[in-house]
């Protein structure tokens, strides 16, 4: 994974512009900065909110991140024909989602933005 890709700026939380300054304002797990974004990168001055609203559309995002962590478990238990009570499931997958939800929302946030920003190599 090198810089210039959309992978690195997603799974390194940085501007998918430039790809070296920070997107977030603090880790997914800090509660009180859940999914804060810069309004701007440090280093290349691109902003992060190209219009109100922007960030409605990273709702689709986690919708699909969801839906793909619940078929995931479900194949899997399939798939090691674990086979256990169906109130057992829904407990299983309700809790590994809670702990799963803070970095899906920070993810969908990122994925969104480098779905319509694009990396720019810098002019030297």
């Amino acid at each position: 994974m090198k810089k210039g890709t959309k992978l690195y700026s997603i799974l390194n939380g940085k501007c998918p512009h430039c790809h070296e300054g920070d997107f977030f304002l603090s880790h997914p797990y800090d509660l009180k900065k859940l999914g804060d974004i810069y309004d701007e990168c440090q280093v290349c001055n691109n902003t992060f909110h190209p219009e109100p609203g922007f960030y409605f559309g990273a709702m689709y995002i986690s919708y699909a991140l969801g839906t793909a962590y619940f078929v995931t478990i479900v194949v899997a238990l399939y798939v090691l024909n674990i086979e256990i009570e169906y109130l057992r499931k829904v407990i299983i997958i309700s809790i590994g989602w809670l702990f799963l939800s803070l970095k899906m929302h920070s993810l969908s946030k990122i994925i969104w933005a480098n779905i319509f920003m694009h990396y720019k190599l810098k002019n030297k």
